[in-house]
């Protein structure tokens, strides 16, 4: 248990900065990174914190989700996997990715939370993306674009 709201407050803006560097491997070294700073801290009590903030655990640690800049880093983590996006329809995004990539690729797309995405479905190497309207597709189609550095 935090000794005050203060030390709670604190530790949880420390931990913000430290996973808006990247990702961080574990709760332990959270517990370090934290003590480092002079912010004392248990693993128990980081874990909560992670989850009140809301982090998710990636393959690469932990990370917080969040907006426009976090969602293209998300998408930029599996660029190299992406090989088009179509349109098919005005509300349906057709993504290729490499072979067995697509649900990576879908996944990145849910942690995006992107406003323009209603849903996703990832297959083998296709990704289908329901969009919430025709400017919200091409918006989409520009963000991956460029993810893919074009």
């Amino acid at each position: 248990m935090p000794h005050s709201n203060t030390e709670q407050s604190e530790r949880r803006e420390a931990i913000r900065e430290l996973l808006s560097g990247g990702a961080v491997e574990t709760q332990q070294v959270l517990v370090d990174l934290l003590s480092s700073r002079g912010l004392a801290a248990t693993q128990s009590s980081v874990s909560r914190d992670l989850r009140d903030l809301g982090a998710i655990k990636t393959p690469e640690g932990y990370t917080l989700p969040g907006g426009e800049r976090d969602g293209e880093a998300e998408l930029a983590n599996v660029s190299s996997l992406l090989r088009r996006a179509t349109p098919a329809g005005a509300n349906l995004l057709v993504i290729k990715t490499a072979i067995g990539a697509a649900q990576r690729v879908a996944l990145a797309l849910d942690r995006a939370e992107w406003p323009e995405i209603v849903g996703n479905i990832g297959g083998d190497d296709t990704v289908f993306v329901a969009t919430a309207s025709s400017a919200g597709q091409k918006h989409l189609i520009a963000k991956i674009e460029r993810a893919r550095g074009r």
